[in-house]
This record gives C-alpha cells, structure tokens and sequence, in this order.
C-alpha cells in the first residue's frame, strides 16, 4: 500500500529539512495545540450559544479574526509541554 499524497508530501518535508520525529502517545491531547489552546477558548466562547442551522454554527468558527498571536503563544507553548514530557518519561498528564 502506498502512502496517500499528503503523507508523501509531508515525509518530502521532513527528509528535505532534516527534522526528526519524535515519537509521543497515540492521543496526547497535552501536547496536540489544536486540544490545549484552540478548543479551550472555542468551547468558552460558544458556550451557552444555540444554533438554527449548521450555517450558523459554521459562521461563528471563523478563525480570520484571532491575532497572529494567539497561534504563536500556542505553538511556543509546545516547547515547555515537550519538555515536561520528556523530564518525566513520558508519564506527564496531571493527576
């Protein structure tokens, strides 16, 4: 089976630029920046919101309005929950 385009694409990169992976849990929503810093603000601004159509669910997820900012805060975030993965051998969720 070969890999789909996007994955092709994407090994491309990472061979190209030299990165390595890093291997992480299968679901690690500690270290996924989608999980820890988008739906958090998502999930505190709609709440309480209800919705007539999927229209009007879909024109309230509009992203064009958050300051380049807060996606930079999200990815630097990554470098001290990598990190703290990392230190504590992988057992990082707080219990």
């Amino acid at each position: 089976m070969f890999p789909s385009h996007g994955v092709a694409l994407c090994l491309w990169g990472i061979q190209r630029y030299g990165w390595e992976i890093l291997p992480h849990p299968a679901h690690s929503p500690d270290l996924a920046p989608s999980d820890f810093h988008l739906f958090g603000p998502l999930k505190r601004h709609l709440g309480g919101m209800a919705f007539d159509t999927e229209d009007d669910l879909i024109s309230e997820l509009r992203f064009d309005n958050l300051d380049v900012d807060f996606f930079r805060v999200g990815i630097n975030s990554l470098l001290s929950r990598w990190q703290k993965c990392i230190d504590l051998h992988g057992d990082y969720v707080e219990k």
